[in-house]
Formats: C-alpha cells, sequence, structure tokens
C-alpha cells in the first residue's frame, strides 16, 4: 500500500535520539496507529509497549530483535517484527524511510 486514505495525522513530531529519528503519528478510523518516519545513521534501541510490525521502505540497516544472537540486515525494503514489552537495536548505514504498525494482542 502505498498511501493512507481517510486518516487523521498528529502535526507534532515525535522526536528521538537528537533528532536522529524522527516520525509522525497516522491515526486511522478503525483505531489502530502507525508511525512514517526518518532514521539518519547512527545505533539505536528502542523498546515496544505493543508488538511492532517495521515496514523498512528504503535505506541500509540491521537489526538485532529480541533473543536472536545474529544482526539481521535489510538493503532497500524489508520488514521485522517486535514482540510488545520488548526491546531492539539498530545500526542504522544509510538514511532509511519506515513505516511501524502497532498492533494491540
Amino acid at each position: 500500500m502505498s498511501q493512507f486514505e481517510n486518516v487523521t495525522v498528529v502535526k507534532k513530531a515525535n522526536v528521538y535520539f537528537d533528532g536522529k529519528v524522527t516520525s509522525r503519528t497516522v491515526l486511522f478510523a478503525d483505531g489502530t496507529k502507525k508511525t512514517l518516519g526518518i532514521m539518519l545513521p547512527g545505533e539505536y534501541e528502542f523498546g515496544t509497549d505493543a508488538k511492532e510490525i517495521m515496514e523498512i521502505l528504503a535505506g541500509d540497516l540491521k537489526v538485532l530483535l529480541p533473543g536472536e544472537s545474529q544482526w539481521a540486515h535489510i538493503q532497500g525494503e524489508g520488514e521485522f517484527i517486535v514482540p510488545a514489552n520488548s526491546k531492539f537495536k539498530l545500526q542504522v548505514t544509510e538514511v532509511s524511510d519506515y513505516c511501524c504498525s502497532y498492533i494491540n494482542e
């Protein structure tokens, strides 16, 4: 899906790591939420409240998911899933465009 229809966009940005990771929140009529953002090169660790589906739309990064010992490499497009109430690490080597979907289970 290349665009979203009939949504509300929160104007205020979500800013992390001194502005190296930013996103905007997109709210859907059914109550679901996504964020659309950009990550600049760097190393980051994020925590989750809800399950997250991270769709990488463009860029180059490695991700270390909870319970894994090997970093997964995503170049260009890709996706990974992070369980609720966990942490994951990213090594971003090229500006990366992403869409994060939050799944309440």
